[in-house]
């Protein structure tokens, strides 16, 4: 139990068991989030015609958009290049989701961008304690 304590609040942020707690996080809701990526890439030809275009680009541009936000920088996320820059698009995707996309969905609906959006902002903010970058 001490252990596990020690796992989820660590006296140094930055000490071995957090990094790795940080890496399971990462694995986790990249792999999660790239699903969701895969899914779109496979279904493109059906997907692009319908999929909504909230930035008035093309229902075409706007799912590549959304693959490169949930695939690939999942990928990037997951294995730590450029970890932060990864995760811009990622919470970009997940505004436009929640935000405009699910709108005036009920909260059921629009609640796993939510989830992932609340996750990757946490994630892409900075060690206030040691005033510089985790992750």
């Amino acid at each position: 139990m001490a252990s596990l304590m020690r796992i989820l609040f660590p006296l140094k942020p930055n000490d071995t068991a957090f990094s790795a707690f940080l890496l399971v996080f990462r694995i986790l809701f990249g792999v999660l989030l790239m699903s969701h990526g895969i899914q779109k890439l496979t279904n493109f030809e059906v997907m692009s015609s319908g999929f909504p275009d909230p930035l008035g680009l093309g229902s075409g541009i706007s799912l590549s958009l959304a693959i490169f936000g949930e695939l690939i920088c999942s990928i990037g996320f997951i294995v730590g290049a450029f970890y932060r820059l990864a995760l811009l698009p990622m919470i970009f995707t997940m505004i436009i989701a929640y935000f405009v996309i699910h709108q005036n969905d009920p909260f059921h609906v629009k609640e796993l961008p939510f989830v992932y959006l609340v996750v990757f902002v946490i994630m892409f903010l900075p060690d206030r304690e040691n005033l510089r970058w985790t992750g």
